[in-house]
C-alpha cells in the first residue's frame, strides 16, 4: 500500500453535532482512529470524497482540519497501523456475524413456534434487509480489499433461512386447515 491520509481534526465541544457529524463521516469512511482528533485512512482516489466532505462539516463547525500524507517511519510502523485498520474491519465484522447468528435463531424460533404470519414474515425481511445493507456498509468501508468470507457465507444463509421460512408462512396462509365443523 502506497501510504495514508492522517487527519488532525479539532472541532469546538459545543454544539455536540459537529463533533458527531465529523465522527459519523470518518467512522462510515472506515477511517481508523489514532487518538483524540487523530484519524487515518488509506492514500487512495476514494478517499478524496471523504477528505471533501470532512472539511466541509469541520469549516462548518468554525473547527480546523490539518491532512497530512504520511507512511510510517519504518515497516513496524507500516505493518502496526494496517494491523489497526484491519482490526477494526475485524471487529465490524465479528458483531455483523453475531447479529446474523441472532436472525438465524430468531428464524428457528419462530418455525418452532410455527409463528407463519405476514406480520412476522415482514419483519424478518426487514431484519434481513438491515442486514444486507450492513453487509454493503463494512465492504464498502474496506477500502484496502480484505474481504471476509465467512461473512458472504453466513449472509447466503440468511437469505436461504429466509426463504424457507417465507414458503412456510405461503403455505401456511395457502392452506388454511380443516374448515369449522369437519
Amino acid at each position: 500500500m502506497a501510504g495514508w491520509v492522517v487527519l488532525m481534526v479539532r472541532v469546538p465541544s459545543e454544539p455536540a453535532r459537529h463533533r458527531v457529524a465529523v465522527w459519523r463521516e470518518l467512522r462510515k469512511a472506515g477511517a481508523t482512529p489514532l487518538g483524540p482528533g487523530a484519524w487515518a485512512l488509506p492514500d487512495l482516489p476514494a478517499v478524496e470524497a471523504v477528505l471533501d466532505r470532512v472539511a466541509e462539516l469541520v469549516q462548518r463547525a468554525s473547527g480546523d482540519l490539518l491532512r497530512l500524507r504520511s507512511t510510517g517511519l519504518d515497516e513496524v510502523d507500516n505493518d502496526l497501523l494496517l494491523a489497526r485498520y484491519h482490526s477494526a474491519r475485524d471487529d465490524e465484522w465479528r458483531e455483523f456475524l453475531a447479529d446474523c447468528d441472532k436472525y438465524l435463531a430468531e428464524l428457528v424460533k419462530e418455525h418452532t413456534h410455527e409463528k407463519y404470519t405476514l406480520a412476522e414474515l415482514e419483519e424478518e425481511e426487514q431484519s434481513l434487509d438491515r442486514l444486507r445493507r450492513w453487509y454493503r456498509e463494512i465492504r464498502g468501508r474496506d477500502l484496502i480489499g480484505k474481504s471476509n468470507p465467512v461473512a458472504d457465507k453466513v449472509l447466503k444463509e440468511c437469505v436461504a433461512r429466509f426463504d424457507e421460512y417465507a414458503e412456510a408462512v405461503y403455505r401456511k396462509l395457502g392452506d388454511p386447515g380443516p374448515a369449522p365443523g369437519s
